[in-house]
């Protein structure tokens, strides 16, 4: 059986991935090399429940702003704003967010983010952090058990 820390070690990893000369606009070079020699890549690293959650909070009804809030959040190398990743042409966007998804083991059509974001845990979660002003790592942390104790208090508090 995998340990607890195995099935963890994952979302600690990063990825190297290139970036098909396509997406990128240099100054007359076609040869996928930037000017140090290195090929064009950047780092990713694969996005948590919490990094979901995250982005589907912060992005509300605009749907669009997931995608740009999931690549902002795995883009390691280079770090990279909300601002400036909503700066970036669509193409661009939308190869990273493949990618992203990729080493996320996850298959993101929109309606599948809206899935996850929906299912009993995530919103139970999403429950938490907003009435006991929890961060995402915190409610994490929580036992099933525990997150189930919590909400009963929470029923138990709501006006008849």
């Amino acid at each position: 059986m995998l340990s607890a820390e195995e099935l963890l070690a994952g979302s600690l990893l990063t990825y190297e991935v290139s970036v098909p000369d396509r997406f990128l606009q240099r100054n007359g070079s076609s040869d996928g090399t930037v000017r140090d020699g290195s090929l064009a890549a950047v780092r990713l690293r694969p996005l948590t429940i919490a990094d979901l959650q995250r982005a589907m909070r912060a992005a509300k009804e605009h749907d669009a702003l997931v995608a740009t809030l999931m690549v902002q959040l795995a883009l390691v190398e280079p770090e990279l704003t909300v601002i400036q990743v909503a700066g970036l042409p669509v193409g661009l966007v939308g190869f990273l967010l493949g990618e992203v998804n990729r080493i996320s083991g996850i298959d993101t059509t929109e309606g599948a983010l809206r899935d996850a974001a929906e299912t009993p845990l995530a919103n139970a979660a999403h429950v938490l952090a907003r009435e006991f002003g929890w961060t995402p790592p915190q409610v994490a942390e929580l036992t099933l058990g525990q997150i189930l104790v919590h909400l009963q208090m929470l029923r138990n508090e709501a006006p008849a």
